[in-house]
């Protein structure tokens, strides 16, 4: 299993590489971050850290023993006691139980390290994957809404 790390500067190569090899993967389910994001990747990547510092989100990289980024696990806007959660698995991880367990464990640090009461999650209502996590890891529906995509659905999970 890998390990669940919070983004530091020595992620950006490994963190680069994870997006750029799994960027088409990631676009037939999600809008693609396009050329500028890769373009700018460390200015994003400074600008992610200092966000992380001041508390308003905290970044986290699924890491396996080589170092290698298999995932992202994320709370973002975090205000209030609640944060919105988003992740992405690599392909070659995908569908091995990663995300479930990447979500869990940052559910716990949610509560254990961060404080937290409340998160929000959406997920496109074509994307099953994404769905069948969330419902694993708690979260229950609370609404539907318009993605970038298409229809998806909202949910919460009180922590």
């Amino acid at each position: 299993m890998p390990e669940l790390q919070l983004l530091r500067p020595e992620h950006a190569s490994a963190l680069l590489a994870f997006e750029l090899d799994n960027r088409a993967y990631f676009a037939a389910a999600i809008p693609d971050r396009g050329d500028d994001y890769f373009a700018r990747f460390d200015e994003r990547h400074r600008a992610l850290l200092v966000e992380q510092e001041a508390g308003t989100c905290y970044f986290h990289v699924l890491v396996d023993p080589a170092g290698e980024v298999l995932g992202r696990v994320n709370l973002v806007d975090v205000a209030d006691g609640a944060a919105d959660l988003g992740y992405r698995i690599a392909e070659r991880a995908a569908g091995r139980g990663l995300a479930t367990w990447g979500v869990r464990e940052v559910c716990r640090r949610a509560v254990d390290v961060y404080g937290l009461t409340t998160l929000r999650a959406a997920a496109d209502l074509r994307n099953a994957a994404s769905r069948a996590v969330l419902a694993r890891t708690g979260f229950t529906v609370t609404g539907e809404t318009r993605l970038s995509r298409g229809p998806g659905l909202t949910y919460v999970l009180r922590l």
